[in-house]
């Protein structure tokens, strides 16, 4: 499935220098779908040397040439979202919908970026004295490494290498192992679209100890990481010691609020629709349910009915709404939430285990559990799985309190009409971003990213281009005799 792609340096599809590999495992079937290059020490200081050596000349392309290869990407993107949704599929299981907008998604991604290149605007300072003029302008930071995670391998690489090819860096890409087709895919688009050989660099394989290489060397002047807490933590440790720029994603767990005032049926629905999406492996997924006790009957049943509607699957198979999740690992851990929660009195309202009819994969079932205690694991710890715990409240306040009492703070949804509320709910709630009565909230045109351990930096609208930008200020006196 990957005879035309490799790691890609200096513009060359190759294998790795030891002729090492590793083997791509589907979600869905548990079997390899091919083999991808595992990229060893030769492999790392060849593709540094073709970054440093790129970023010299790129960063003086013009930005308006820079914006035209950014947009032709984005065009040879759509044209193949078929063959590279298909693909992103294989690897992960997602419905083929799905793998098609998030395809559709990075694209989008491009072409933003490719108007943006040309906005990198500087300022003008009045001069303190005659003959003095004071200016800033902004530079490209460096060569960037981009490190992503497989629940969205198209989109998360996308929204990195976009904004740093637009800002005028270069680029070392290491896509998740799991799937790593749709970086390859969007690779091959830049390169079609006549990016310079070496300004995108993309290397597979285990992380360690490739990311621990790629960081330590001083060719590498910014990092951006979407991944977990723990990951997170490792990455800014080795970023410390040389100083190097950052920006993390690092996962969250979303409450979303239902106040009294809301529709509960519609609420449910959206809510349902937006947790269950991407089998529930979504950073910014709703994922603690806060219901106004006076709607919960009408809000608990609405939920668990689109959850027993789900089609779980192969997402390569017509008429399947949800895949499987990414490993095994990962279902276990489900399965052990749930039976947290359920020990801690949880009624199920859904789902609960795995699909009888699917004895390969790591499927499980679209899970709903209502009355879920706050000191349940799923409560504390990041779900990342189709399983949605449901608790009542009656005080605003209280709630408030509730919801931001975990240190992420990603994303956070609200529901009511009243226009009032939705303001002051939103206000007080501790994350990054904040839905109200809407759970789409990722587009190219804004900012993405959160606070405390949710991490830092932002991904998409002009925000994301300032993180791959350096401020100079120059003061220059222009006549010496005053």
């Amino acid at each position: 499935m990957y005879d035309r792609f490799g790691l890609l340096i200096d513009g060359t599809w190759r294998p790795a220098a030891d002729g090492a590999s590793l083997a791509v495992v589907s979600a869905a079937t548990e079997q390899p779908v091919g083999r991808v290059p595992a990229a060893g020490s030769a492999d790392v200081a060849a593709a540094l040397a073709a970054a440093e050596a790129a970023f010299k000349r790129w960063r003086d392309v013009p930005a308006w040439d820079r914006a035209r290869i950014l947009a032709r990407a984005a065009g040879l993107m759509r044209d193949r979202v078929a063959d590279i949704a298909r693909l992103m599929s294989t690897e992960t299981g997602k419905p083929l919908a799905e793998a098609r907008g998030e395809t559709l998604a990075a694209a989008d991604q491009f072409e933003w970026y490719a108007e943006e290149a040309k906005r990198s605007y500087g300022q003008l300072i009045p001069g303190r004295k005659p003959g003095e003029r004071m200016s800033v302008v902004y530079e490209p930071v460096g060569v960037c490494l981009a490190l992503t995670a497989w629940n969205f391998p198209a989109l998360l690489p996308a929204r990195k290498i976009a904004a740093a090819l637009a800002a005028g860096c270069a680029v070392i890409a290491r896509p998740a192992s799991e799937a790593p087709g749709a970086c390859f895919a969007l690779a091959e688009a830049l390169m079609d679209a006549g990016l310079p050989a070496g300004t995108l660099n993309v290397l597979t394989g285990p992380a360690a100890p490739m990311v621990a290489e790629l960081i330590a060397s001083p060719i590498i002047r910014k990092v951006s990481l979407t991944g977990s807490v723990a990951v997170g933590r490792q990455v800014l440790a080795q970023c410390a010691a040389d100083f190097k720029r950052t920006s993390m994603e690092l996962g969250g767990h979303a409450p979303a609020i239902v106040h009294a005032d809301a529709d509960p049926i519609a609420a449910a629905q959206l809510l349902a629709a937006a947790k269950f999406r991407n089998c529930g492996q979504v950073c910014i997924s709703p994922s603690r349910f806060y219901v106004h006790e006076s709607i919960r009957p009408a809000f608990d049943h609405a939920f668990a009915a689109v959850a027993a509607s789900i089609v779980v699957g192969d997402g390569l198979v017509d008429g399947v709404s949800m895949g499987p999740m990414i490993r095994r690992s990962a279902l276990e851990t489900a399965l052990e939430l749930i039976a947290d929660a359920r020990a801690r009195g949880a009624r199920l309202l859904a789902g609960g285990g795995r699909p009888a009819h699917l004895n390969r994969g790591h499927f499980i079932e679209p899970t709903v559990i209502a009355d879920v205690d706050d000191g349940a694991r799923i409560m504390q710890e990041e779900p990342f799985a189709p399983v949605a715990p449901i608790v009542g409240f009656v005080d605003e306040d209280a709630m408030i309190e509730r919801a931001n009492g975990l240190p992420f703070g990603l994303a956070a949804y609200v529901f009511t009409p009243d226009a009032e509320r939705a303001e002051r709910t939103a206000r007080g709630l501790k994350a990054g971003m904040v839905g109200i009565n809407e759970v789409l909230l990722a587009t190219a045109e804004a900012p993405f990213g959160g606070v405390g351990h949710s991490g830092h930096g932002r991904e998409g609208g002009s925000l994301g281009l300032s993180d791959y930008l350096e401020a100079k200020y120059i003061r220059h006196r222009l006549n010496r005799s005053t």
